[in-house]
């Protein structure tokens, strides 16, 4: 376990520091800044969460009938279905401020990387650098029978194609998957321990966005907080690891994001 780490943060008596204040701090200080993020950062994009009562993905359809590796291998009409629909959303989406503000922050060298639980494409689409996309994207899918693999617009073509909806692989003509991490499957090894990596060498983890309860994904902030680390949380709603965050703002994502970077310009550290 690595020594804990000062985050550079000082307070004189007496002196009002706001959380934001406090955020812009640790930020300053984190020899490795990292950022953690879920849906909540997409919904300002017009992508709805998946558990926000009358509006999350989730109230409208059972994940479990139709973005379950057993729904797509058992009933791929049903299955493409749903996600057609999703495809046919997403990929006309474009980052919001949210996204916009933690690119700056990479490109001013106070950010390390960015590891999301998203599928949107939308961190790839503002231009961030360091990308770990823990499960997958929908910029691809393939063939689970003979690994063929095709872009999110040839996806879309065959879709429209097909009498059932049903994308198919050109060489075999099975249903082809997307190359998302559905219920029912492991994420990927390999970028699962990447993130796992960035988070216990983090000086801080910025959690943005995220209900922090789909696992193992949800138990990255105890690696940054067992290491020593800092953990932040920026989101609507309670965590259940609200209380290890020792900076917890609940505000709009964009606007809180976008005042971070404005709180950070004047001290921004390139080449950090």
């Amino acid at each position: 376990m690595k020594t804990a780490y000062n985050h550079g943060y000082t307070q004189s008596a007496g002196q009002h520091t706001t959380p934001l204040q406090r955020l812009a701090e640790l930020v300053r200080g984190a020899r490795s800044a990292v950022v953690l993020t879920g849906a909540g950062i997409s919904v300002p994009s017009g992508i709805p969460d998946f558990r926000t009562p009358h509006s999350g993905l989730w109230e409208r359809v059972d994940p479990m009938q139709v973005a379950h590796i057993d729904a797509f291998r058992s009933d791929p009409v049903r299955f493409w279905g749903f996600y057609g629909e999703r495809f046919a959303t997403l990929g006309d989406k474009q980052p919001n401020g949210a996204h916009e503000a933690l690119v700056a922050l990479e490109r001013q060298g106070l950010l390390d990387g960015v590891i999301t639980q998203n599928i949107d494409m939308l961190h790839r689409k503002a231009g961030t650098r360091e990308l770990v996309e823990v499960h997958g994207s929908i910029a691809s899918c393939s063939c689970p029978d003979c690994g063929g693999n095709i872009s999110l617009a040839q996806t879309r073509e065959r879709i429209a194609a097909d009498d059932d909806g049903v994308p198919r692989c050109a060489a075999c003509d099975g249903p082809i998957k997307p190359d998302v991490v559905l219920f029912g499957e492991l994420l990927p090894a390999a970028a699962l321990l990447r993130a796992r990596a960035m988070c216990q060498r983090a000086d801080l983890l910025l959690c943005v966005g995220s209900s922090l309860e789909v696992h193992p994904v949800a138990g990255l902030p105890l690696l940054t907080h067992e290491a020593g680390g800092a953990v932040a949380i920026v989101t609507q709603g309670p965590t259940p690891l609200d209380d290890i965050a020792e900076v917890r703002l609940d505000g709009d994502v964009v606007h809180e994001l976008e005042a971070l970077v404005d709180e950070l310009a004047p001290s921004a550290q390139p080449g950090r």
